[in-house]
């Protein structure tokens, strides 16, 4: 149940079905959207000179009872630290556009799941 991934000249992962020295499949997709949007609100917030000291992004699945057994929801959790209260709006309009627009992990999945994003921090 354990495999090795990644690019064929990058740096490889260890893919583990039984959880025991990696993340499954299922979770790499979870950590893959929060990555995704981790790099887009970054980008997002530093382009619009937001201070940020740092993104903690929590990602949460519910999982169908039968095979396949496919996420039915998520919920990310986005703590950002060192954002001043009056820049929350821009921190939304940041997860926003990576929601909508720019994570295509997240736009790679069934688009019938929904996706709650709760912002914190600010």
């Amino acid at each position: 149940m354990r495999f090795d991934g990644g690019p064929p000249d990058g740096p490889q992962i260890v893919i583990d079905g039984d959880q025991a020295v990696g993340p499954s499949p299922m979770d790499l997709v979870l950590i893959g959207v929060a990555g995704c949007m981790g790099i887009d609100i970054q980008d997002i917030l530093v382009k619009g000179r937001v201070p940020l000291e740092g993104i903690e992004i929590m990602a949460h699945g519910q999982r169908a009872e039968e095979t396949p057994k496919r996420f039915t929801a998520i919920q990310l959790i986005v703590t950002v630290q060192g954002v001043p209260p009056e820049d929350r709006g821009k921190v939304e309009r940041a997860v926003r556009l990576s929601e909508e627009k720019y994570c295509s992990v997240l736009h790679s999945i069934r688009q019938d799941i929904p996706v709650d994003i709760v912002i914190e921090g600010v």
